[in-house]
């Protein structure tokens, strides 16, 4: 007897939630030329500039050679770069570029956008209690409820 996953249960949704999430802020980054997650990574260096591999992978919570590639492709691509600490020349730090800085607005208007097309249909009170169901949620899974 074969076994189905059960597509109404919490965990098969909320995969297919941010699969489809996924997808729709592929299309609206490309749309600026970026993949997803580059616009973490962008915005990780607006209020402080300069932070080191290691930071940003903390703040990204990916590993950090998943920084690296993200950082060599967004280098060739003109919007970061890596120079070394003045202090200790081990350490590399990255910078926002100009054609980087001119991304974060169009960055906070794509995620607007995705924001809107995620909720549209629902109610303000519906999106409150989403917010707060979804902040419980993760706080289980990371340990914290």
């Amino acid at each position: 007897m074969s076994q189905t996953i059960d597509t109404d249960s919490i965990g098969y949704l909320l995969v297919q939630v941010c699969r489809a999430h996924r997808n729709k802020a592929q299309d609206l980054l490309g749309r600026i030329d970026l993949y997803p997650g580059q616009e973490f990574l962008l915005s990780n260096l607006t209020p402080e500039d300069g932070l080191t591999h290691t930071q940003l992978a903390d703040n990204l919570c990916v590993q950090p050679a998943t920084v690296t590639r993200m950082l060599q492709r967004m280098e060739r691509n003109g919007l970061v770069e890596s120079r070394p600490d003045e202090i200790d020349q081990r350490v590399s730090r990255v910078y926002l570029t100009g054609q980087g800085r001119q991304l974060l607005h169009p960055i906070e208007q794509t995620w607007q956008a995705l924001e809107g097309f995620s909720l549209a249909n629902l109610s303000p009170e519906e999106i409150h209690q989403l917010r707060c169901l979804l902040h419980k949620i993760y706080q289980n899974l990371i340990g914290i409820g």
